[in-house]
């Protein structure tokens, strides 16, 4: 059951982080008509994985909640991954 919190909790911040650039993106006007189609069905399948591991945990289908949740998790584990290797093996990029 914790191993379901943490994992939700890290979809969380992946999922405030994408709604940051997504408003970000409306201020500056870099979200426009042209690709809010992509947005959406993105933000559409962020709210699918947080809403729906919230709806399968509550009918007691806990493993397949937490399969939903590394749906997303496992994309932001390898990104927090390879940030942390240039902050700590810093390579030349030339």
């Amino acid at each position: 059951m914790t191993f379901f919190w943490i994992l939700w909790g890290f979809d969380a911040l992946i999922t405030l982080v994408v709604l940051y650039f997504f408003f970000i993106g409306l201020a500056d006007g870099t979200v426009s008509s042209f690709n809010m189609g992509i947005w959406t069905l993105l933000l559409l399948g962020l709210a699918v994985v947080m809403l729906g591991s919230l709806w399968l945990k509550s009918i007691e289908y806990l493993t397949l909640a937490k399969i939903l949740l590394w749906i997303l998790a496992i994309p932001g584990l390898l990104y927090v991954l390879f940030i942390l290797f240039i902050l700590i093996g810093k390579p030349r990029w030339n």
